[in-house]
């Protein structure tokens, strides 16, 4: 069985929920999907897209797989695997980005000749989440009435709104790590069309090529709220998504609605190493510079 294979979500092709949620499935839910499917991507039904045939080919394999008891178990067990590295991974990596943050902060303390306030930290951290919720807002907003007056602006996938008139209650924001350029605006709108209508995707541009972010609008408050409750399909991508809705661009960002562990690691091996002990020598420096002065 191929790497690309093995990476195939059954459940996902089938647009049903996938992890616990998918293994405690019945049978007559999947051959419901699996009808459902059939009549919207059969390739009488796109004779445009170059592409129908082979998606509705894959739509007939996961079926045939999901619906024989003993492959079925087998992926079960493939997905629980992958979901249980990935905790563990970001475990790891949750410990090492915190030891980051916190030398970093103490050489900014020992700099500045001040003793490190784990509060004080903890408020200014907060202070930074919630400015960059603002100007990613900003910048939302300012995309869609640019795109309404016609004049140039970021891409935006899906039909322009009033920016002003947008209930911040449908909007949330999306992020991921593992590649920025891992998912689309069309993917994106492909993941949350199935909680209801979605009205706009913009995919922001930052200059980290391991992290990517979006913001979502939902055509209602109904639609977001069903997406940040189903956080369990988040989590079957090779590349999970974080998901927090946006309710005031002013205050901190929610907790995602995934837990942290779900979360993958950049942080690591030699690369870490080396910071760690670049941050310990400009400590020690500045310690020895305090003490001499």
């Amino acid at each position: 069985m191929g790497q690309e294979e093995e990476d195939v979500d059954h459940y996902e092709v089938l647009c049903l929920p996938s992890g616990e949620e998918g293994a405690a499935l019945s049978l007559e839910q999947i051959e419901k999907a699996y009808r459902t499917q059939s009549r919207l991507r059969h390739p009488d039904k796109r004779p445009d897209d170059p592409n129908a045939t082979a998606d509705f080919q894959r739509l007939a394999s996961s079926y045939k797989l999901l619906r024989d008891e003993s492959l079925r178990r087998q992926f079960d067990a493939r997905l629980r695997g992958r979901r249980e590295a990935a905790a563990r991974a970001a475990a790891s990596g949750v410990k090492r980005r915190k030891a980051v943050s916190d030398l970093e902060e103490r050489e900014r303390a020992f700099a500045a000749g001040q003793p490190v306030d784990a509060t004080e930290a903890a408020r200014r951290e907060d202070k930074r989440k919630a400015a960059d919720v603002k100007r990613e807002l900003e910048e939302f907003f300012a995309s869609k009435q640019s795109a309404a007056s016609g004049t140039a602006s970021t891409p935006v996938h899906g039909a322009p709104q009033d920016a002003q008139k947008t209930d911040k209650g449908k909007i949330l924001k999306v992020s991921w790590e593992g590649g920025a350029d891992y998912y689309t605006a069309a993917k994106l709108e492909e993941i949350f069309k199935q909680f209801g209508e979605v009205e706009d995707v913009v995919i922001k541009t930052r200059k980290s090529r391991s992290r990517g972010s979006a913001i979502v609008v939902m055509s209602s408050k109904e639609a977001a709220r069903s997406a940040l409750q189903n956080h369990s399909v988040y989590n079957v991508f090779s590349v999970p998504l974080i998901v927090v809705p946006v309710e005031e661009s002013s205050g901190v960002p929610a907790r995602p609605t995934q837990t942290p562990e779900t979360r993958t690691s950049n942080i690591g091996g030699t690369g870490f190493s080396d910071l760690e002990a670049s941050v310990f020598r400009k400590l020690q420096e500045a310690q020895k510079r305090k003490q001499s002065g």
